[in-house]
């Protein structure tokens, strides 16, 4: 492939590719490589070059770890791995990333610019198409994978960072409590793994935060602001104020409640057929405890039920007698009258 060796711009996205990458592109001056959307495997190449600013390799079928040569990579700062069947750890030397912590400051040569009009990121939960602002985005997004273990605490000096989608893999562990220093972040899904509680309070002053999806919303500060039901559709694991949903344990919420109106009308019904169906329970079981409290001492005792029948009788008697008088009244009455 020695014709490719002046070769700057690498795009063969969505194609029906197969097999691993060529060793031979390594000696080509690549300022981005895309080959998302095709059905490349083997393990991630280490060979990937300083100059590399835009690594797109998401939807194919690659395995194994992120490559440690990887940490040499300073002007990268768009890195998207999604959907691949990569395990491990999430490297700690991802937070070695110049670009991401300093911000992509360099300007892009003039060729990369007309090669590359447009590239398709994925971010804030959509796919969005960037053209001539690509080279100020900045993102990390390793989800659906198997990476397992926890966050590391190095990912927070990316303070340039705008999205970061960790979601769908198998982290657990908790969040690193400095994820605040991440300032200017937009973007954070931590959606669909086994990370531990609590949400570190830092993450309230994530001042930039537009997209959230995560398991329960902390309060405070920016967070506050996010009251559009939109940002939170299709997360039904979200929980937390100013969601309707309250997380376990929480006794009473912490704010406001909404929803998306959709289904506001279909709510209300279920909470007041669950209530009718508790008043009528409440009243048969108080029914049958009256009932049987009765008839049960009556049948226990033989002496409450003489007394019980007789008592009964005495009433019976006495209502007897009196609607006789008042009979024998109303004729005399009604007699004299005629008379």
């Amino acid at each position: 492939m020695g014709f490719l060796c002046s070769l700057h711009v690498l795009v063969l996205s969505n194609n029906n590719l197969y097999g691993e990458i060529p060793s031979s592109l390594q000696d080509c001056p690549l300022v981005s490589i895309d080959l998302s959307g095709n059905h490349l495997s083997g393990i991630l190449p280490s060979w990937i070059g300083s100059g590399v600013k835009i690594l797109h390799l998401r939807s194919n079928q690659f395995s194994g770890i992120i490559p440690r040569r990887w940490c040499n990579l300073p002007a990268l700062h768009i890195l998207d791995l999604a959907q691949n069947n990569l395990f491990g750890r999430i490297p700690k030397w991802l937070g070695n990333f110049t670009a991401l912590i300093f911000g992509n400051g360099i300007i892009w040569p003039s060729f990369y610019v007309n090669y590359v009009e447009k590239a398709i990121i994925v971010t804030k939960g959509r796919e969005l198409e960037y053209g001539s602002t690509l080279q100020f985005v900045t993102s990390i997004d390793l989800s659906c994978n198997n990476l397992i273990g926890g966050i590391p605490d190095e990912i927070t000096s990316l303070t340039a960072l705008n999205t970061l989608n960790l979601s769908r893999n198998h982290l657990t562990e908790n969040v690193p409590k400095n994820i605040g220093n991440t300032r200017f972040l937009e973007t954070l899904d931590l959606s669909k793994n086994s990370l531990s509680r609590p949400i570190p309070e830092s993450m309230s002053s994530l001042t930039s935060l537009a997209h959230l999806n995560f398991w329960k919303i902390p309060s405070g500060y920016q967070l506050q602001t996010l009251i559009d039901a939109s940002i939170y559709k299709g997360n039904p694991q979200l929980c937390g104020s100013p969601l309707p949903t309250k997380c376990p344990g929480d006794k009473t919420s912490d704010g406001p409640t909404f929803s998306d109106g959709s289904g506001s009308a279909e709510d209300k019904q279920d909470g007041d057929g669950i209530e009718r169906l508790w008043f009528n329970v409440s009243i048969g079981l108080g029914f049958v405890v009256g009932f049987w409290s009765v008839c049960g001492t009556l049948l226990v005792k033989k002496s409450w039920r003489y007394w019980c029948f007789s008592f009964c009788d005495d009433i019976k008697n006495r209502i007897a007698l009196i609607i006789a008088l008042k009979i024998v009244h109303l004729t005399r009455k009604f007699g004299l009258e005629n008379n």
